[in-house]
């Protein structure tokens, strides 16, 4: 399972507070904290600071990755934004994200296109967020080839067919689920990755509702999900779904989970 640690958002109190106060110490220690976690990206994202977004991703990649030896995911709908913060990151980065709305896609392809950054393929096109898996697939299947087609291999396409809330739609959970398991079915070799926590909203105890859908989400196929890593009981539930649904060879990494202590919760 790839885990993008999801913390450092600019739409966190917090992490608001941090970067508008210049605080490195605080924004670095969540970072560590993640990563120490089991985060394989840590999450990277000030987009409710309209105007100095760019400036801000920038500053903030340099201080991950001062403490943190690994990538972060830039998360950014502003293509112009990701790539000030390329231009300090070391090695290749998660780029969050992608999708079929024209503008958005003409903007990031020069950002991947002959690269090995990793991507974030969102199923939204210029129509709209699709309701139903046969939609979303369809539209996977287009971003799927049309990035293929730049240059990139599958190992570096994640497809997220976008979590939508339950409590607006009793087919949205469903729907997702089976999309996953489709795109995962139809298109070896790709990834999938999804924000879980859309599908609580509007909802009471909404961390026991986002910790049972990832785990229906890894039971279809679901190899990549920004959360919290520091939640050490959906982290230990990962690790035993991962093993019982036959993606951890000879459950080494559940036994040492265990041996590490990972799974007392």
């Amino acid at each position: 399972m790839i885990i993008v640690g999801e913390l450092i958002n600019a739409s966190r109190k917090p992490i608001s507070e941090a970067i508008k106060n210049a605080d490195a110490n605080y924004i670095q220690q969540v970072a560590k904290d993640e990563y120490s976690a089991g985060a394989s990206y840590i999450d990277v994202n000030a987009g409710v600071f309209v105007g100095k977004e760019a400036d801000y991703l920038k500053w903030i990649v340099k201080l991950v990755q001062e403490v943190v030896d690994g990538p972060c995911c830039i998360d950014s709908p502003d293509p112009k934004a990701i790539e000030v913060a390329l231009k300090i990151h070391k090695g290749p980065a998660m780029l969050n994200s992608i999708s079929l709305e024209k503008e958005r896609y003409d903007a990031f392809i020069p950002l991947v296109s002959g690269t090995a950054h990793k991507v974030v393929a969102l199923c939204m096109s210029d129509e709209g967020m699709p309701e139903t898996a046969e939609a979303r697939v369809k539209i996977a299947d287009e971003l799927i080839n049309r990035l293929v087609k730049k240059g990139l291999s599958l190992d570096q396409i994640y497809v997220d067919p976008l979590v939508q809330p339950l409590s607006t739609n009793d087919i949205y959970g469903i729907e997702f689920l089976k999309a996953i398991e489709m795109i995962m079915n139809n298109y070896p070799g790709v990834h999938t990755m999804c924000g879980l926590s859309n599908i609580s909203f509007g909802l009471p105890l909404r961390k026991f509702l986002n910790r049972t859908f990832g785990i229906m989400a890894i039971d279809r196929g679901l190899d990549g999900m920004i959360m919290n890593p520091l939640d050490k009981e959906f982290m230990a539930s990962i690790i035993a779904a991962e093993a019982l649904r036959g993606k951890d060879e000879y459950c080494m990494n559940y036994l040492q989970a265990y041996r590490d202590n990972l799974l007392e919760v």
